[in-house]
């Protein structure tokens, strides 16, 4: 059975709002809303202002994890002090999820490469998520979507080396890059599992660079806005905006984002979660004006 995704070509704040509502899911208890805090200097993530109909809509909490290198966000002091910079905490309430240790580990049962997922201590507190993503590229993963901000997003400080690692930490840069790859779609089903489906999904195709938000010198956007959707399946999701960059064959900066996507094998994370089952490469994309 093919997974829903709808897609507006209308990108606002009152637009995300409607694609939830829209979707019909209604997440429950303590939600943990997980954004991209925008390392300092990055000129195209999205800001809380974007945001905000839709957090204060459903409640919850705006959460992150901190990075595994260098930069305004490798620690829980410099993280806050950034979020607070960029206006988050203006609007929310925040959690740096793993501001304790120690970290909580997700086993990953069928995993292709690790078997298990270290993650900020305080998930524990949440029993559901809304998962929102800026689509664009990525330096080592070749886009960044649902599925990153599953596994790299909600993975520790520790973790996120981990994964990079393909299970080994101090492999953080130089594992093998598909390993790399499939580890992520091994720690984003053990989020799936943990949350047994309590997850909505949205990504936004705006401001699409080659470069991700966690780059504090990043390139400015190559491509025209596509637009938004709003899935309750993560593969669906990313699958759904990688075939609208390859249908955008008017836009001149189509080619630069597709070498980036392809000289990464960025499509390989999707294939490799798919594998793993927890979400389904077929989709119907029904468009909402």
């Amino acid at each position: 059975m093919k997974s829903k995704v709808y897609f507006t070509r209308e990108i606002t704040p009152e637009k995300v709002l409607e694609l939830y509502q829209l979707l019909g899911k209604k997440l429950y208890g303590n939600i943990a809303i997980k954004v991209h805090s925008g390392e300092t200097g990055n000129q195209n993530f999205l800001r809380p202002e974007f945001w905000k109909p839709m957090i204060d809509y459903v409640g919850g909490t705006v959460v992150e994890c901190n990075t595994a290198y260098e930069g305004t966000r490798n620690t829980t002091e410099k993280h806050k002090k950034t979020m607070e910079e960029h206006g988050w905490n203006r609007y929310f309430d925040v959690d740096i999820m793993d501001e304790e240790a120690p970290d909580m580990v997700l086993p990953i049962e069928n995993g292709k490469v690790i078997k298990e997922n270290y993650v900020g201590s305080h998930l524990a507190n949440y029993d559901s998520m809304l998962v929102l993503s800026h689509f664009k590229g990525h330096p080592m993963g070749g886009y960044g979507g649902a599925i990153k901000q599953l596994s790299i997003g909600v993975a520790s400080s520790f973790g996120k080396a981990y994964i990079h690692g393909a299970g080994d930490p101090k492999e953080i840069w130089t594992s093998d890059h598909d390993s790399f790859l499939e580890s992520m779609a091994d720690a984003a089903e053990s989020v799936v599992n943990y949350f047994k489906g309590n997850i909505v999904y949205i990504n936004v195709m705006k401001n699409m660079s080659v470069d991700c938000d966690c780059c504090a010198e990043a390139e400015d956007p190559c491509m025209e806005d596509i637009g938004m959707m709003i899935s309750l399946d993560p593969i669906a999701i990313d699958q759904a905006c990688i075939d609208l960059v390859y249908a955008a064959t008017d836009d001149p900066g189509q080619a630069h984002l597709l070498e980036r996507i392809e000289s990464r094998n960025g499509v390989h994370t999707i294939e490799a979660a798919a594998e793993l089952g927890f979400g389904n490469r077929e989709y119907e994309l029904i468009e909402v004006e």
